[in-house]
């Protein structure tokens, strides 16, 4: 089938035999419902109907159609999960899986088939209760034992094959282990009994016809009749269509010769998949010739074969699965088994190579053998010895800060660890290094910097320099949100340590973190060739750090007004870290890309960059960390003059201690504030900004902060010392905000003069105006057209010939001493000037709000000082002191 829409539909590796009726059947049920679940007893054929039903859906599917096998979940919470890591949705840490599917599927119209939900009916339940209700072009096709009970639910109950469809599938399947098998009159009539017997149920049918190639339909339908002889003494209640397909299995097993059986029931232990190698390490004892055995039970249908990547790979269907599972309990095997399973994936986690000698080759071992894993630790940390279960957790924590199960990783991790709370063994330091390592992608301020300190006191201890250097670098990154310079020593600490151990990942990982530094002190000659060096040398070891390398770079050259050269860094890393499916990279790189577009100018690409995180966010229950993607919003909204939206985004992201990240959002929540008409929590703000801003050494936060607080307090001399400081340090792209300021404060004619320029540079630089700022600039540009009169055009025209830094020159040079008085027409501001003669033309608060861009509260703070400087009482006696005055 050829299509242009997404899907992942299994391949079917044998014919579809019948059904044509019950195809169109359930399809028209689709049509007509958003949910169809395929009932019916396990081996009826549900799951092979809704893969052809599906396949024949894509063509309508836009959205695509995805598949997503439930069978080895066995924890509810996890269904959800399964579900956004197949459809590739990226899942928001705060608010779940759920709620991120929902927000991302809400527009799409996609068919989503999840199959064998019996076991965790009320994770499938909850999740498609919540795509039918908030995801209208979302349906959903199931196959479970029983039904999901979801409001709107359409029931379709599999029958079994027709007479002659379930002859045709004996036939049709005794071909592929005879290629001329065909009925002669007394064969056909035994094998119709024999469907018969079987209740025309596909997988018994299936498993009898992988006999043909060693016996004859009458052997075949003559060897059911001991075994339905035990029919009788099956448990009361279980359905008759179950008991004959646990009798066929049972007849196949029982065919089965003992070292068959052993390996058949050993492979119970696998809950998904498995690869030949695990399947000879779990099985074997020294006598059984697994590989033989496993090609037996393909042939007779016992387990499944199938290529991936030109390996194979094998699974038991999961009615099989608990049959087999079955058959262990009764053997006295299982401990055991359990035991070579956890050995063997210990071994798989620990192989070569390592983490640290190339990332993404370990990644790609392991990370498909993540549900063995899983089962594999689970059995290792309830066990008596917990030894091998917490080795096990140790080497999984690269993984956990590599995927999307960071939280369960903590758990994991915190179960281990707490296992053995006073050990001071090099495997303690190892599971601590490795919460902290997991803590650096899920949650960095709760647990990086103590727990990797904890661990870096025991690896001290054993002399274990590798390890030392992995505990100093997660402690630099731990330190780096609130000391650049504690965090610069510990990287160098960390970079000599994984020098001497001849570590190859951690020495590239600390020189983006100190060209990260540097980018954040705005010393970006230095922050860009560490950060370059850095991202060539991490691009094959760790793509996220390399991702988040490369957003940095694209920040620093933001910052330095090189627009286009940001862009082609911000993009680098989204598809550096896109494949990844890791939030947190995504997230730093889309916020990077989203400042790019916002400084350019176009706020809805500057949105639509960040819309596959916001669906996620907006309603979750608390901030999410992602570095930057608060901020990012909150200044789009902030440029849009929407300051309920702004506001709403810097106070949900505003960390409550003083980090860089603090630095990075308070100046803009601060000016959110003040143009909210706020002056106070804006002033207060803004002095926690100044300060964080100045403990740091964070120039570009701190000129942000001094510049709202020029406005807020009308004052000449910050804005100097803003300007001062994003000239000192080549921050070229926020100059001509700065030029903008002061030009009120000049002057007519070099007022003309520094806006021009102000707005040549604009346009070289690609930055224009905000929306928010433009009334004010035309307000000053109309005034100043209005006062210097014929003027005006060759003042604009030579201050357009000013380069930028010419003209940051020549305020700096016009700066002086006011030396305004304390009262009088002179004593006036700028600004209150401007107020004062709209209040004496007759303007209300309100209309002299607007036609300024204040709020009501300022226009009447600003008329308090004016009466006061004036000696008047109130707008009459400004008026007529107007008057007056001329």
């Amino acid at each position: 089938m050829t299509t242009d829409a997404p899907n992942n539909l299994p391949a079917e590796l044998t014919s579809f035999i019948g059904r044509q009726s019950e195809l169109a059947a359930v399809r028209a049920s689709l049509d007509g419902e958003r949910l169809v679940t395929l009932t019916g007893p396990g081996g009826v054929g549900k799951t092979r109907l809704a893969a052809q039903v599906a396949a024949a859906e894509v063509a309508h599917r836009p959205g695509g159609v995805w598949w997503v096998e439930l069978a080895a979940v066995n924890d509810h919470t996890q269904v959800a999960e399964l579900v956004a890591a197949t459809l590739g949705v990226l899942v928001e840490p705060v608010q779940g899986p759920v709620r991120s599917l929902v927000a991302q599927l809400r527009d799409r119209k996609t068919l989503i088939c999840l199959d064998n939900c019996e076991q965790v009916l009320d994770g499938a339940a909850e999740l498609v209760a919540a795509l039918l209700r908030s995801c209208p072009q979302v349906s959903v096709l199931t196959t479970s034992r029983e039904p999901l009970a979801v409001p709107g639910e359409v029931v379709w109950r599999v029958p079994p094959l027709a007479a002659e469809e379930a002859l045709r599938l004996f036939v049709e399947r005794g071909r592929q282990v005879r290629q001329l098998f065909d009925l002669d009159q007394a064969g056909e009539s035994a094998a119709r009994v024999m469907c018969s017997r079987l209740d025309g149920i596909p997988l018994a049918i299936e498993l009898a016809a992988a006999w043909l190639r060693t016996l004859t339909p009458q052997q075949i339908e003559h060897g059911l009749d001991d075994r339905f002889g035990l029919l009788v003494r099956s448990p009361r209640g279980v359905a008759a269509r179950q008991q004959t397909l646990v009798a066929s299995i049972a007849w196949s097993h029982d065919l089965l010769d003992e070292p068959d059986r052993a390996v058949f029931r050993r492979l119970a232990v696998f809950p998904a998949g498995f690869s030949l190698d695990a399947a000879q390490a779990v099985c074997a004892d020294g006598v059984i010739d697994v590989l033989g055995a496993l090609g037996r039970l393909v042939d007779k249908s016992l387990v499944v074969a199938e290529t991936r990547g030109g390996a194979s790979r094998y699974q038991l269907l999961e009615t099989i699965r608990e049959y087999a599972a079955g058959r262990l309990r009764e053997s006295g095997e299982g401990d055991a088994t359990r035991d070579r399973h956890l050995d063997h994936f210990l071994a798989v986690a620990a192989g070569e190579p390592r983490p640290a000698e190339d990332l993404d080759a370990w990644r790609t071992r392991v990370e498909g053998e993540y549900e063995n894993l899983r089962a594999a630790l689970e059995w290792g940390l309830a066990a008596d010895d917990p030894g091998p279960g917490r080795r096990l957790a140790a080497e999984l924590a690269w993984l956990w800060h590599l995927h999307r199960h960071g939280y369960e990783g903590i758990s994991f991790l915190r179960r281990a660890i707490d296992l053995a709370p006073d050990d001071r063994s090099l495997l303690q330091a190892r599971l601590l290094a490795g919460l902290a390592l997991v803590a650096d992608t899920t949650s960095p301020l709760d647990l990086e910097y103590d727990v990797a300190q904890q661990a870096l006191e025991l690896a001290a201890e054993h002399g274990e320099e590798s390890l030392r250097a992995v505990c100093l670098s997660l402690s630099a990154v731990g330190r780096f949100y609130t000391s650049f310079e504690e965090a610069w020593e510990l990287t160098e600490l960390a970079i000599s340590s994984a020098e001497a151990a001849g570590d190859k990942l951690f020495p590239h990982s600390m020189r983006a973190l100190q060209g990260m530094i540097r980018q954040l002190q705005d010393r970006h000659e230095e922050a860009r060739e560490l950060l370059e060096a850095a991202a060539e040398g991490l691009r094959h070891r760790h793509r996220g750090i390399a991702s988040t390398t490369l957003a940095s770079l694209a920040s620093s050259a933001l910052a330095c007004g090189r627009l286009s050269e940001s862009r082609r860094f911000a993009s680098a890393a989204i598809d550096l870290a896109e494949p990844l499916s890791d939030y947190l990279r995504v997230g730093i790189a889309r916020s990077a890309l989203s400042a790019v577009c916002a400084l350019s100018g176009d706020l809805d690409a500057a949105l639509d960059v960040l819309r596959p995180l916001l669906v996620l966010t907006e309603n979750a229950d608390r901030a999410v960390f992602v570095p930057g993607m608060a901020a990012a919003l909150g200044q789009i909204h902030l440029a849009q003059g929407d300051l309920d939206s702004a506001l709403r985004w810097f106070e949900r992201d505003k960390p409550g201690t003083a980090t860089y990240l603090a630095a990075q959002i308070q100046a803009g929540y601060g000016e959110a504030l003040r143009r909210a008409g706020r002056s106070e929590d804006a002033r207060r703000e803004l002095d926690q900004a100044a300060a964080t801003a100045r403990t740091l050494g964070m120039p570009r936060a701190l000129a942000d902060a001094l510049a709202q607080q020029a406005f807020l307090a009308d004052d000449l001399n910050l804005h100097h010392e803003a300007l001062t400081i994003r000239a000192a340090h080549g921050l070229r792209a926020f100059l001509p905000d700065s030029l903008d300021a002061l030009a009120a404060f000049l002057p007519p004619p070099n007022a003309a003069r520094v806006l021009a320029a102000s707005a040549a540079a604009r346009t070289s630089l690609g930055c224009p105006r905000r929306a928010i700022d433009q009334p004010a600039y035309d307000h000053l540009r109309d005034d100043l057209e209005h006062t210097l009169g014929q003027a005006f055009a060759a003042e604009w025209a030579a201050g357009s010939d000013l380069s930028l830094d010419d003209a940051v020159a020549y305020v700096r040079r016009s700066r002086g001493a006011r030396n305004r008085p304390t009262a009088g027409w002179d004593s006036l501001t700028p600004t209150e000037l401007k107020v004062a003669q709209l209040a004496a033309a007759g303007l209300n608060n309100p209309e002299i709000g607007a036609r300024l861009f204040m709020s009501r509260s300022t226009v009447k703070t600003h008329l308090s000082q004016i009466y006061a400087k004036l000696g008047v009482a109130n707008r009459t006696e400004l008026a007529a002191l107007t008057v007056q005055t001329g």
